[in-house]
């Protein structure tokens, strides 16, 4: 038996891959055995180390910074799916005065790295005269690389949809706009989806360079609290709650998207064909 990339694997193949996933596994363990021993060794379990997340002010601060990040994802999450749905019918376009700029756009900040744009959005209004906080900066830079990278995304689930249907679709006389939004977009949202959230998820991480340019997120209030002398420097407890706190929501931001995903496919099933009646002669005999 085969699949359509490759051959199913036979005995020997299943066994090997079996005995790799349990030393894999096995490797994985021994390596957090050690970094937790490690850990135990330098003395980052001390209960000082741990004192302070057991304050209530301790806890706002995480709380608030918390809630830094998450509005700073979600504005910057909606912009760049209006940007990423902007840019990609452009590129969708048949028209090539605006193929030409759209694919201009999205090469260009597909390349140029997050933390430069964020720097640029920073930076470049107070070289100007202008004061400006560290979120919009951040907002900006977020949108702009991952609206362009959505863009390709979105692009790539229309086209992912059969050929035919948009065929089908103008047979019938509907213009391209109906053909997209009707015919099209139901069908590519489902394909688009695990990437999308995908996309979100590493834009929720990558909120963390808002530390960079001092706005007061997760990452930079968990640094902050990390530097407290009086708890002997707790920098890895710090950090471990605040990596804690992101697994913790991408997790859940996944576990969404694969609810909505199974949602959205509805349970559909495919259709079976039901088995031919033969056909018979007055007498009852099959008629061949």
């Amino acid at each position: 038996m085969s699949n359509i990339l490759y051959d199913l694997p036979g005995p020997k193949a299943r066994l090997r891959n079996r005995v790799l996933s349990v030393v894999s596994l096995v490797a994985i363990v021994a390596l957090l055995v050690y970094i937790v021993m490690r850990f135990n060794d330098t003395g980052q379990f001390e209960s000082i180390k741990w004192q302070q997340f057991q304050y209530a002010a301790i806890q706002q601060q995480l709380l608030d910074g918390y809630l830094t990040t998450l509005r700073a994802a979600g504005v910057a999450a909606v912009l760049a799916l209006i940007f990423g749905a902007v840019l990609a019918t452009g590129r969708l376009s048949d028209h090539g005065y605006f193929t030409g700029p759209t694919t201009l756009i999205v090469e260009l900040f597909r390349a140029i790295p997050l933390l430069v744009l964020i720097f640029f959005a920073y930076y470049g209004p107070i070289q100007l005269g202008y004061k400006v906080g560290p979120f919009w900066p951040l907002v900006i830079g977020l949108t702009l690389y991952n609206g362009a990278v959505l863009a390709e995304i979105f692009r790539a689930g229309f086209l992912a949809v059969a050929k035919g249907q948009s065929e089908a679709a103008y047979a019938l006389g509907m213009r391209k706009t109906q053909v997209m939004m009707s015919i099209l977009l139901p069908q590519a949202i489902r394909a688009m989806l695990p990437a999308i959230v995908s996309q979100v998820v590493v834009l929720l991480k990558d909120t963390a360079l808002g530390f960079i340019i001092q706005l007061p997120e997760l990452l930079y209030v968990g640094k902050q609290i990390g530097g407290r002398l009086p708890f002997g420097l707790p920098y890895v407890p710090s950090y471990l709650i605040v990596a804690a706190i992101y697994i913790s929501t991408c997790g859940l931001l996944s576990a969404f998207a694969f609810w909505l995903q199974k949602r959205l496919i509805g349970g559909r099933r495919p259709r079976t064909t039901a088995a031919p009646v033969p056909l018979t002669t007055d007498t009852g005999a099959a008629a061949v």
